[in-house]
């Protein structure tokens, strides 16, 4: 089997990349990334991305058909990946989320890929009352990244998808150790500050809702759409991807890694206005169609694993939010030194005096 990974080269993917070489270990993988992260490498050992056949670096717009020959299934997880880069950079999210997502769709049907696995997010329900949301109910996307997840969901039910079964993993917030390791996330980020400053602060009164999964159970999970049955959930499946017990409200997000790391110090903005990005999950579908592919890591878990791979990193940066542990700190420091446009596209590095 010859399986395309794009956005290889970021969180999801550096994780993805080895727990597909061990799962599928007669497939051909490749990536296929911009690069913007590359050099975001955070753990020891080998690059995430050794265990792949072949590395080609482009940009997802123009990813060309001839490299789809042979291919059997896609992984799409390439795009501008959070709110914070959404906000910035809006209509390039719209062209690299929604409209390169929904020409490399109609590209694979036409090359004959089986299968087409879609990244999407939970964070599409933005708002909702107490109930758990489940994938019949309305959804309500406060954010351009939310907003493209949401468009090219509905864009991809209306292509010609010829015989290739679609899978929209609706995934819950991210979080877990990664070999290229994010902190623009919330689990993420507690754990840092916990590690770097002994506090956690938390800028909202703690009670939005928010459903997590680790990194590889995301991995576990792209692993069974990769092989689905059209008979499991039909040709363009929506299924909302982690488990009913890892809906948490921010505050107790604080307070379960203040109590695995002794000594935290937890700061609740009581006054804090209301965040209207609280939303609970329904995972039932996703329970019921995968059953061996269901989330295995718990919270505590996560929280060790998180722990211990920023201290092997030696870890003590008490300003890592304006660090290359965000990802928008690194697209603005490209863009600043020349390396990238306003459009995110690559440009000519300009002339330095490397004896400097």
């Amino acid at each position: 089997m010859r399986v395309l990974i794009t956005g290889n080269l970021g969180y999801v993917g550096s994780v993805l990349a080895a727990h597909l070489r061990a799962a599928l270990p007669a497939a051909e993988l490749l990536g296929y990334d911009t690069g913007f992260f590359a050099h975001c490498v955070t753990a020891g050992g080998p690059a995430p991305e050794t265990g792949l056949a072949r590395q080609y670096f482009g940009d997802v717009r123009d990813l060309p058909a001839s490299l789809l020959a042979g291919v059997e299934a896609i992984v799409h997880l390439a795009a501008i990946s959070n709110d914070p880069m959404g906000n910035r950079f809006e209509s390039v999210t719209e062209e690299i989320n929604k409209d390169a997502s929904l020409r490399l769709a109609a590209l694979a049907a036409q090359a004959g890929v089986r299968s087409f696995v879609f990244a999407s997010s939970c964070s599409i329900y933005g708002r909702a009352d107490a109930s758990a949301r489940c994938e019949s109910d309305p959804t309500y996307p406060l954010t351009a990244y939310a907003r493209s997840k949401v468009a090219t969901e509905h864009g991809l039910k209306g292509t010609d998808l010829g015989d290739m079964a679609v899978t929209c993993l609706r995934f819950a917030t991210a979080c877990g150790m990664s070999g290229r390791l994010r902190l623009d996330l919330v689990l993420n980020d507690f754990v840092a500050s916990s590690i770097a400053t002994g506090e956690i602060v938390v800028l909202s009164d703690g009670t939005p809702w928010r459903p997590l999964i680790e990194v590889t159970d995301m991995a576990r999970a792209i692993e069974w759409a990769i092989n689905r049955d059209l008979r499991d959930g039909g040709q363009c499946l929506s299924v909302n991807v982690g488990s009913d017990g890892w809906n948490f409200q921010v505050k107790d997000l604080a307070r379960a890694v203040a109590a695995s790391l002794s000594g935290t110090r937890i700061s609740i903005n009581e006054a804090a206005p209301p965040d209207n990005r609280s939303y609970r999950v329904d995972f039932s579908l996703f329970r019921k169609l995968a059953p061996q592919h269901q989330p295995q890591s718990s919270l505590d878990q996560t929280i060790a694993r998180l722990a211990a791979g920023l201290r092997c990193m030696d870890f003590r940066d008490g300003d890592f939010r304006n660090s290359s542990l965000m990802r928008l700190k690194v697209l603005d420091r490209l863009i600043d030194e020349g390396y990238l446009s306003a459009s995110l596209r690559w440009r000519l590095p300009p002339v330095r005096d490397l004896a400097a």
